[in-house]
């Protein structure tokens, strides 16, 4: 990029005036990113009317691919995407008159994605954060176990691996990279996949069409047009978190 010295003389004085400024001259080095469409926003939504109990193909679906381990210490668990009984899932949405089928139903659990999300404001590392898409990463590098981020989720979709997870493989797939002991990791909306033009593993593996993955900031995605047409609840709103993982009822 040429400068004139007018120009040049003009980011000089922001720098000098500190670091407040800096934000400014890089915004300026980059050109304005709000110009043009609005990004995307991933999310996902999980029609319950369609899931069905006791099936597990978007799991096995995701953790395969993820190599996710199985391991078989109920405290050392680590999972991406699981079930959750409704009373859990939705805790405090529960009444007394509530029929017992709805009490008992499992729902399908995973990162929410949150616009909001608590876990990246508390990492003390940056091994947590989300992107311009929305998506809530984890960088396994920078992670240090402190497991600040699994303290501050409501939504317990963190896992640690308190033992080494590779041992717990039966086949390690290449298209992933495993993790070692000490790292926290979770559902990453299958950004490896969407980066290529897929779905999420766990939306093509459900042949019941329970899952509903797409750009919520398109109006014409088919995401957008089931949230439009059909009434949706998300975890613990109240908390404002503001996740992106809607649940049609």
């Amino acid at each position: 990029m040429k400068l004139s010295r007018k120009e040049f003389l003009r980011l000089s004085g922001l720098c000098l005036a500190g670091l407040g400024a800096l934000p400014l001259v890089r915004g300026w080095a980059q050109g304005d990113q709000t110009a043009g469409p609005a990004a995307k926003r991933w999310a996902m939504a999980v029609d319950t009317s369609k899931c069905r109990p006791g099936c597990t193909d978007c799991m096995l679906a995701c953790h395969s691919l993820h190599n996710v381990p199985q391991i078989p210490n109920a405290n050392h668990e680590v999972k991406w995407i699981w079930p959750e009984g409704y009373d859990r899932a939705f805790a405090g949405e529960t009444h007394d008159c509530m029929n017992a089928q709805t009490k008992q139903r499992q729902v399908i659990v995973l990162c929410n994605h949150c616009d909001n999300p608590a876990c990246v404001r508390v990492c003390p590392t940056q091994a947590t954060f989300k992107r311009a898409d929305g998506i809530v990463m984890m960088d396994y590098h920078r992670c240090t176990g402190c497991r600040y981020c699994m303290a501050a989720c409501p939504y317990g979709a963190r896992s640690f691996n308190f033992v080494e997870p590779r041992q717990y493989l039966a086949e390690i797939r290449g298209s992933y990279p495993t993790r070692t002991k000490g790292v926290v990791e979770k559902c990453n909306f299958c950004s490896e996949r969407l980066a290529v033009g897929l779905m999420p593993a766990c939306v093509e593996a459900c042949k019941h069409q329970a899952l509903i993955f797409g750009d919520r900031n398109d109006p014409d995605s088919p995401l957008r047009q089931v949230l439009q047409d059909k009434y949706s609840i998300r975890r613990k709103e109240k908390l404002g978190a503001q996740p992106n993982v809607f649940y049609l009822v």
